[in-house]
Order: C-alpha cells, then sequence, then structure tokens
C-alpha cells in the first residue's frame, strides 16, 4: 500500500534545519546475474529498502525531498550502506526544489525487464511552470550498483494546479502478460500505465480511470488467482466516509470495476493470509467513529476479505481485529490511529502471510503519540491473535524510548532483507527526534525478535531539514 498519509498527527511542530544534497552513493557491483526480485535494486539477490525523505532539504531548497536506500545483505542493512537520491542527482530529471516532497511515495517493481528493480518516486506537490502543486512521478533505473539515473512518467496534460498527481502509486502486472504496469492516483486523476516501460522512452499510452473520484491511495495484488494483480482503490465520499472500497480485475481482455460495499478502509495490502493460493485483502480503517462516520472501532481497526476464484466474496463477514479484540493488547483509545499503516509478509516462515499494523497516534503511559505496532499471524483458518506480537520503542530490546510524537509505527514494511526465508519488520517513526529514523526487527521462526535490532536514524543517512525521514517505505 502501499501507503501516502496525511494524517492530523503531522500538525506538530518539526523543527527544521540546514543541510545539502547528498547524491548516489557509489556500491559494489553484484556479480551474480540481476535477482528479478521487486524491491532488490542492484540485483545481489537480497531486497533492499526505499525510504521517503520527502522533508529533505536540498541546498537551500527546503522540502524539496530525497528517497534513502538501504542496501540488503546476509548481515541485514546499515547506514553506511546506502544511496540518497534528489532531483539534483546525476541523471535524474528535474531540479530539486522547494516543496516539490520528491519521495512521498514509493513503489517498487521492475519496469523494464531487464531483472533489476526500479523504483517509482512520487513528488505529488511538484509545481510546473506557475501551475503550484501539480505532482510528477519518476522511474529511477536499477542496476548493478543500484538505483540511478531516471525517467519522468509521462503527465496527463489535463493536469491542474493542486491535482497531486501520484500521490499513491502501485506496480504489479494488471493484465498478466508478464510485464509489469504502473498505476498514479491524484486528487482528480487517476492513470494506469502499461509496461513494459523502456529507459529511452516510458509510455506514453495510458488510460485514464474514470469511475473514481479523489484517490490518495492504491495497492494492489492477485485475488483470484490469475497472476494477473488486481488494483484497489480506497477513498473517501459523502455518506461513506469509513472508505469506498472499489478494485478492478482483469477478464482476460479488459478490466471490469467491482465493489466490495460492506468494505471500509483507506489504506490496506494483498497477501495469502490462510494459504489457499488466492490473495486476501487486508483493509485498515484508522479513524474513530463519530457524528459523520457511523462504521469503525473507537482507535481503529483493520478487516480481512478473504479472496477466491472470484475475488473476494462481498457476501462474506470479513475477520475484524482492533485493539479491543481478545487477545490484542492494548485498548481502543481515541486518535490511537490502528490501521493507518499496513504490510503483509511471511515473518516465520510457515507459508501464510502474517500482517503488521502500525498504531503512530498510540500513547504509551503518559507519552502522547509514541506510536506502536502490532504484528498478527496468519493461519489455515486466517488471521488470527494466537501468539499477537506488540512492539513500542519501550519494549525490552527495541532501540531507543517512546517520546512524545514519535509516531512510531507511522510506516510498517514485512520485507526479508537477510534471504533467510521470513519476513523482517521495518517501521517508520517519522517525529523521531523531529526528523524521522526507521527500526528493523529480525524474523525467526517463532516471529519477531529483538537480536540484531537496527535503528538508523535520519541524520545517520545524511538527511537534511525537515526529513520526515521513513514517512513512506516501498511496497
Amino acid at each position: 500500500m502501499h501507503k501516502h498519509r496525511r494524517l492530523a498527527l503531522a500538525t506538530a511542530t518539526i523543527a527544521a534545519l540546514t543541510g545539502g544534497l547528498l547524491t548516489a552513493l557509489p556500491l559494489t557491483p553484484a556479480v551474480a546475474a540481476p535477482s528479478r526480485l521487486a524491491g532488490d535494486f542492484n540485483g545481489d539477490g537480497y531486497l533492499d529498502i526505499a525510504l521517503s525523505a520527502a522533508g529533505h532539504q536540498v541546498g537551500k531548497a527546503e522540502q524539496a525531498g530525497a528517497v534513502v536506500v538501504l542496501y540488503g545483505s546476509s548481515s541485514g542493512v546499515s547506514a553506511a550502506r546506502r544511496s540518497v537520491i534528489t532531483q539534483n542527482s546525476a541523471g535524474v530529471p528535474g531540479t530539486a526544489e522547494a516543496g516539490d516532497l520528491f519521495g512521498e511515495s514509493l513503489a517498487a517493481g521492475d519496469l523494464d525487464g531487464d531483472g533489476y528493480s526500479d523504483l517509482v518516486v512520487g513528488a505529488p506537490s511538484e509545481t510546473i511552470g506557475d501551475r503550484d502543486a501539480v505532482g510528477s512521478a519518476t522511474i529511477l533505473w536499477g542496476g548493478k550498483s543500484g538505483l540511478s539515473g531516471g525517467a519522468l512518467v509521462p503527465q496527463p496534460s489535463t493536469l491542474d494546479e493542486w491535482d497531486n498527481f501520484a500521490t499513491g502509486i502501485a506496480v504489479a502486472d494488471f493484465d498478466g502478460d508478464g510485464k509489469n504496469d504502473l498505476t498514479l492516483t491524484g486528487r482528480t486523476q487517476t492513470r494506469v500505465y502499461k509496461g513494459p516501460f523502456t529507459r529511452t522512452g516510458t509510455p506514453v499510452n495510458n488510460l485514464r480511470v474514470g469511475e473514481l473520484g479523489t484517490t490518495t491511495n492504491v495497492f494492489a495484488g492477485d485475488l483470484n488467482g490469475d497472476h494477473a494483480a488486481e488494483r484497489i482503490y480506497p477513498f473517501l465520499v459523502d455518506g461513506d466516509e469509513g472508505g469506498d472500497i472499489r478494485y478492478f480485475t482483469w477478464t482476460g481482455y479488459k478490466h471490469v470495476m467491482k465493489n466490495l460495499p460492506n468494505a471500509d478502509g483507506q489504506y490496506g495490502s494483498i497477501a495469502d493470509i490462510n494459504g489457499d493460493g488466492y490473495g486476501d485483502v487486508v483493509l485498515g480503517d484508522p479513524t474513530d467513529p463519530g457524528a459523520s462516520k457511523k462504521t469503525g472501532h473507537k482507535g481503529g481497526q483493520i478487516s480481512v476479505w478473504y479472496g477466491g476464484p472470484a475475488g473476494p466474496d462481498p457476501a462474506q463477514t470479513p475477520t475484524v481485529i482492533h485493539q479491543d479484540t481478545a487477545g490484542v493488547p492494548g485498548a481502543g483509545e481515541a486518535d490511537d490511529l490502528f490501521g493507518s499503516s499496513i504490510s503483509t509478509g511471511d515473518i516465520n516462515g510457515d507459508g501464510y502471510a502474517d500482517v503488521a499494523v502500525g498504531a503512530p497516534g498510540e500513547d504509551v503511559g503518559t507519552v502522547s503519540a509514541a506510536g506502536a505496532v502490532t504484528v498478527l499471524f496468519g493461519s489455515a483458518s486466517g488471521l488470527t491473535t494466537k501468539g499477537v506480537q506488540s512492539w513500542t520503542q519501550d519494549t525490552k530490546g527495541v532501540p531507543g524510548s517512546s517520546e512524545a510524537y514519535d509516531w512510531f509505527g507511522e510506516s510498517v514494511r514485512l520485507i526479508d532483507i537477510d534471504k533467510n526465508g521470513k519476513a523482517d519488520l521495518v517501521t517508520g517513526a517519522a517525529g523521531e527526534n523531529g526528523y524521522g529514523a526507521v527500526t528493523i526487527l529480525r524474523a525467526t521462526a517463532s516471529g519477531l525478535t529483538t537480536v540484531s535490532a537496527k535503528f538508523i536514524g535520519a541524520r545517520d543517512v545524511s538527511v537534511q531539514g525537515m526529513g520526515n525521514f521513513a514517512w513512506d517505505i516501498a511496497q
């Protein structure tokens, strides 16, 4: 999801510091054939972590933005083995300008078919000429030395000011032809770009998804087992403040829109939770019920809609979990924002996808909005609370400590960075020390562990200015 958020928490003041531009650092070339893994930018067989630093200051340009890539290895990741890429980096189109927010949205996948994963980077506040915040997307190309160079994704000619195009991004094969496609969302337009892409000219043919209104999020995955990923676009409308869930499925010759009329959520992820071979939809509905929103649970909730040969049955009773569910640590409290970030992956290697849920507004003791992450495990009967794990920065062995407005859990990503067959937890605390940080917990057969836990702050990777480091993590 993989995942743009504008939470109320973001109104807290973050100090701005001066800083400069750090371009991509050289990496040791890969010696093997490229791995073809989505998220492996240098083709060495280890997945890499791409992190937003949309508030990064480039020279005097405040909030111009950057992407920080931590490269995976058998020992995990480190601050030393990284690239920091801005619009002033060599080969990247455009110019770093104040307020562009380059890197605010991210998605990974091999777009040109060379075996190296590429990265699509959104700059939803990019100004074009005299039109403010039109928005743009850039593809950074993968290769033996990691990400370098890039190409602009063609923009619709009808974009207006404040369209915030490329707010949401998803990369997947939407029509089952073996080539990755791309979708971008914005305030007034959603587009689908059909692959393959080339470095000398990205596709100019694209489809406007006219059935949708303002969409700030999109995520994708195969729900019916046909090897063509469905695209899910949650969005808010009058009369359905919990989130209208619509998705597009491939029939073999065209895309058809379907609804989950009883589902609510603004964020989500797709994976096979119950091991039946079909992707399941995990939706996050983090906002509290109120006068205009009759659905949901105080503090937020998630729901799982199970896939099948025809996709999710809209008449099914989903699995719903919140912090007042038996076995789940904590309690549902106003503004916890449980479900505002979601990721799926097999943590313990048992063949069932597990779910990490961020609650960045969670108070830890008397500390406001310190944040927490809850991990729930998949099983043959679906998502369960058996063995549930809860993590904060006050958990023994987790680096750091819970501080007001750290927003630990603002972003979450389950990703196997050390190639041991188990998905590690990467979680962002966008307010850590005013600039942001990322924490990595390693996975074992019994779940996550604090052994070899790692903390990397914004200043550890030379992110300057406001930073907002790890506000988003590429899915």
